[in-house]
């Protein structure tokens, strides 16, 4: 199962690699913990979204 959730990980990496947009280390981690069901992938997903959403006042 590892093999399996790292072989995802790298797939998306190379994707993301090709628009310029590598993971760092800890989009990594995060991956890892929702693949092997630590995090919850609906609150992770909520998280970054509003972390990377500008709110202009």
């Amino acid at each position: 199962m590892d093999y399996d959730i790292e072989k995802i990980i790298k797939n998306i990496d190379f994707s993301m690699r090709m628009e310029d947009m590598p993971l760092s280390e800890e989009d990594k981690n995060r991956l890892r913990n929702c693949l092997n069901g630590k995090d919850d992938i609906l609150k992770v997903l909520q998280e970054t979204i509003k972390k990377h959403t500008v709110v202009e006042v």
